[in-house]
């Protein structure tokens, strides 16, 4: 059973509702939502379309607050911090990894990876070149180091993206729909890259997906429907 004291992250009670015009009954979309992610845990989120699953991922990744309930970061209330201290916590300790890459058109695929050591990164730009460099190898993209996003196939410019949320080494790990938009069988090459790097890395990993075999390669696969989260 996990204990409190070894929580990364924890979800309580937590209700998110959107006023969709004035003078309407707001819409809930989290209804009493609790989860709690142990430091390496690896968790799966699966539920219909529009049932929230990103709404969750944006509020445990500090880039959306909830209506009422708590989320603590090791313990500390985000609803403390603030806007930059949040900014400060998402850059340092949590990395994201979205359906669409996001990747700079105009940088090489070294310098996107790099991107998230130029805010407030202590480390230094040697070692994290360095770092950058072996996580590309890793992720078989060594002999793309100097290559724009539109030289890539999909599934290289994901891979880049993953590699890019790892790079600062975060506590935890957040993907939206990280393989819906490749085809299955880069999908599942994907999949094993993310799955292989997360444990080698010892980060938590949430991960919103509608793909089955990605889901079942988690510790914990959990259902969100109708406002409610549950184990599957």
């Amino acid at each position: 059973m996990k204990q409190e004291r070894d929580m990364l992250i924890e979800l309580k009670n937590i209700v998110k509702q959107y006023i969709v015009s004035p003078g309407t009954e707001p819409v809930t979309v989290l209804d009493g939502v609790s989860l709690t992610v142990a430091p390496g845990e690896r968790i799966a989120i699966v539920g219909p379309s529009g049932s929230g699953k990103s709404t969750l991922l944006n509020i445990m990744g500090a880039l959306d607050m909830p209506t009422s309930g708590e989320v603590l970061f090791e313990g500390k209330p985000l609803a403390d911090m603030n806007g930059n201290e949040r900014a400060a916590l998402r850059n340092r300790d949590i990395g994201f990894i979205f359906q669409l890459h996001h990747l700079l058109p105009q940088c090489t695929v070294l310098e996107n990876v790099l991107i998230p050591t130029l805010a407030g990164n202590h480390a230094r730009p040697e070692d994290m070149n360095h770092r950058a460099t072996e996580l590309l190898k890793q992720a078989g993209l060594e002999n793309h180091l100097g290559h724009f996003p539109a030289q890539l196939s999909g599934g290289e410019r994901q891979r880049v993206a993953v590699v890019r949320a790892l790079v600062n080494s975060p506590k935890l790990v957040l993907a939206d729909e990280p393989t819906g938009s490749l085809d299955h069988a880069t999908a599942v090459s994907l999949s094993g890259l993310l799955t292989r790097l997360n444990r080698a890395e010892n980060s938590a990993l949430v991960i919103v997906t509608h793909s089955r075999e990605l889901a079942e390669s988690m510790d914990t696969v959990y259902t969100l429907r109708d406002g409610g989260l549950n184990v599957l």
